[in-house]
């Protein structure tokens, strides 16, 4: 059987989307499918292939279709909208005539042309649209939809998507990749870090969004001892976010790291922390953050935002659960997660053992079962 996934994306990418997407398109191959990843030529600085950039086995080919990246010019909304148009031309004409059993995508506008003249096709979405009429037509042509919350089910289904049409497939990780043989002393002496210190570890990008605000505030509130690393973001976000920081001795930020780096970080960390804000829907209902089962391999303690989303894998047996965009609920639980190790070790074991179900392999062998 063949698998065609579309993805409008620079790749490799220092976003999330990317590190999903080659990870899904790897787990597809190695369940025996032909698969092939059609992204648009994008002007990139990272000049790594991205087999390597992510540390992917080559199970699927990845072509490259023409498209007008206009992007980076001053009006990026104008330049997105003829990047987008470029490339949805270019799949359907590459498409219209090529076999495939399933088109699998997350971008909706390559699928909108497709949908009239191919029917197996299965859209990823992760958000629900602001003008969900320009959509309904095209959901209601595809086969299928895979949504990664339970709430993302509930709004489709709420404005007439069938049931049986709509999959809950939460995001994942790769056990072996997170589970390391380096200690946590080796992983600091590794990346350079103090070792007399207790280490508070956030990983990931810098979107007001994710919380990241809260967790600096947070940081006037801990103990001395205690260090507060910041492992993502681009260029530009960690430029912003230093200049919020307000001169914290106890805060470091680290640029973006490549993906197949970011196991040797979250082992250094005595504490991991999620903190999302409350205060958009997309935190509150629809993300499935990556690094949240991540930091469940690991087995180290987890500080989370209580927030819908995030309970539909979190709960008090497997993480402390904390009063979003609250700094002074965030640090308490942060002291006294470290002030008890044997609580601590507890709910990280029940979280490493609640992670064996989010695995890539599970979650496309729920998806195949699902089109098929």
């Amino acid at each position: 059987m063949k698998l065609i996934y579309l993805a409008n994306l620079r790749l490799p990418t220092e976003k999330a989307h990317g590190i999903q997407i080659m990870k899904m398109c790897e787990t597809f191959g190695l369940t025996g499918l032909e698969v092939e990843l059609i992204v648009p030529w994008r002007f990139n600085k990272i000049k790594e292939s991205p087999f390597s950039y992510y540390g992917i086995k080559k199970k699927f080919k990845i072509r490259k279709l023409p498209s007008l990246d206009l992007i980076p010019l001053p009006v990026p909304y104008f330049g997105f909208l003829i990047q987008s148009t470029s490339f949805a031309l270019a799949v359907f004409f590459y498409l219209l005539f090529k076999k495939a059993d399933y088109i699998y995508s997350r971008d909706l506008f390559s699928l909108f042309l497709l949908s009239f003249f191919k029917k197996k096709i299965i859209y990823e979405i992760h958000y629900f649209p602001k003008h969900f009429w320009l959509y309904k037509g095209i959901l209601k042509r595809i086969k299928g939809l895979v949504v990664i919350t339970q709430k993302l089910k509930e709004f489709y289904q709420a404005k007439g998507i069938a049931t049986d049409k709509i999959l809950v497939a939460p995001d994942g990780v790769d056990l072996e990749e997170f589970e390391i043989k380096e200690s946590q002393e080796e992983c600091r002496r590794k990346l350079n870090l103090p070792s007399d210190k207790k280490i508070v570890l956030y990983t990931g990008h810098l979107f007001k969004w994710k919380g990241v605000q809260t967790l600096i505030d947070a940081s006037k509130y801990l103990k001395k001892d205690i260090l507060v690393i910041f492992v993502g973001g681009t260029k530009k976000d960690i430029e912003n976010f230093r200049q919020k920081k307000q001169a914290l001795n106890n805060i470091m930020i680290v640029s973006h790291k490549p993906h197949s780096e970011i196991h040797y970080w979250l082992k250094t960390a005595d504490v991991l922390i999620l903190p999302n804000s409350a205060q958009e829907k997309i935190s509150r209902y629809y993300t499935s953050p990556m690094k949240m089962f991540e930091y469940m391999v690991t087995k180290k303690p987890i500080v989370a935002s209580d927030l819908p989303s995030i309970r539909e894998v979190l709960n008090e047996n497997n993480a402390v659960l904390v009063k979003p965009d609250s700094p002074q609920s965030l640090a308490e639980a942060i002291n006294q997660t470290l002030k008890n190790p044997d609580f601590s070790a507890k709910i990280a074991r029940q979280a490493y053992q609640d992670v064996q179900k989010y695995t890539w392999q599970k979650r496309t062998k729920n998806i195949l079962k699902f089109v098929r």
